[in-house]
């Protein structure tokens, strides 16, 4: 079975084959260059430049694997959450390539996707206990099957990627700003006491990011000169030793606050979940470095595998749109042509149809 993904849910454009859950290729093009004077992505931008990419990518694809489209048996798509746009043109894409071609049409869920995407790499065991931390979501599921997924926890306002590209963007670093976060803090001296982790005191597996962008904001105001004065990456030999470590030791408290939010959540949802067999910590902010090490910590203490995706397919991607449609395709799973997208605020429906 030949299963294309298609994935254009924010502003990445990302096409992938595999074959009987094997990945053959993909390609993907990246819009970050054309948001960053923005400082974020612009949804309209995003739309058009996934309607220029996508018949692009699909003919580079088919020609270096030796395919045509009529190879193709299965013909899977995110159709959320996202940006409603970017979806439309991801799926109506999918569609034509649907009505041409006689394959099957399987709609994705872009969070599912993001955390059976290791299965790519190794094999899925379940029951799982699945974190997705990302720019636009983290959450908690309890993941019986790669076609069962229960919510057990969700972030309420904000999440955890958004407060890492809002802390970025309060020094003035470069959009998007998490990997450069990351690799700062790194350099730095984390104070513990630094940041209050945000809603733990409580008795719910939810997520709340609200409060320690305030505490970053209220941090950065008090000591403005942590503010570069034009966007850049920082140079401790132009703004001086001291102002670099200042700056690396606030960021790799950050890190340090937000992987220790992420812990007390997942050892309470792992404490009420009895016969968990692995933790799956997926999204981009799956590949902080700090987050890896807290989760690979948090699953050695409870005697169970961690998987973690290979950083390539921690961030949007074709691959595990095409690896999920792939798991839906084998077990009988389609969609019809009235397949909806649904944007970012609203349920993913599980309203495929089984022929099995």
């Amino acid at each position: 079975m030949l299963c294309l993904g298609i994935e254009s849910s924010c502003d990445e454009t990302g096409l992938a084959l595999v074959r009987d859950g094997k990945l053959l290729a993909e390609k993907l093009a990246s819009q970050v260059d054309v948001h960053a004077v923005f400082g974020g992505v612009v949804p309209e931008i995003a739309s058009r430049e996934h309607l220029r990419v996508l018949p692009v990518l699909l003919t580079e694809l088919l020609k270096e694997q030796q395919l045509t489209i009529q190879d193709v048996d299965v013909v899977s798509v995110a159709r959320g959450p996202g940006l409603q746009g970017c979806l439309l043109m991801g799926l109506n894409f999918a569609k034509g390539l649907v009505l041409s071609t006689g394959a099957r049409l399987i709609g994705v869920n872009h969070l599912w996707a993001h955390l059976t995407a290791a299965g790519l790499e190794q094999k899925l065991v379940f029951p799982s206990l699945g974190l997705l931390v990302s720019g636009g979501h983290t959450h908690i599921y309890l993941i019986e099957s790669p076609l069962k997924f229960t919510l057990l926890g969700r972030t309420l306002d904000d999440a955890a990627g958004e407060a890492f590209d809002k802390t970025a963007k309060s020094l003035n670093l470069p959009y998007p700003g998490g990997k450069l976060v990351d690799d700062l803090g790194k350099l730095g001296t984390v104070d513990k006491k630094l940041f209050p982790v945000p809603y733990v005191n409580n008795d719910n597996l939810d997520f709340s990011f609200s409060g320690l962008k305030t505490a970053v904001a209220t941090y950065v105001n008090s000591n403005p000169q942590l503010r570069m004065d034009i966007m850049g990456i920082p140079d401790p030999s132009v703004e001086g030793i001291e102002l670099s470590s200042q700056r690396n030791d606030m960021l790799a408290s950050f890190n340090y606050t937000v992987a220790r939010k992420l812990q007390i959540k997942i050892e309470r949802a792992l404490e009420r979940n009895h016969g968990i067999k692995s933790l799956i910590v997926a999204g981009g902010v799956a590949a902080n470095s700090v987050v890896r090490r807290v989760m690979s910590r948090v699953a050695g203490r409870s005697s169970i595998p961690l998987v973690l995706p290979s950083l390539h397919l921690c961030t949007d991607n074709g691959a595990m749109i095409a690896y999920a449609g792939y798991l839906m395709a084998e077990a009988g799973c389609r969609h019809n042509l009235d397949l909806e997208a649904i944007p970012r605020g609203r349920v993913v429906p599980s309203d495929w149809i089984c022929d099995n």
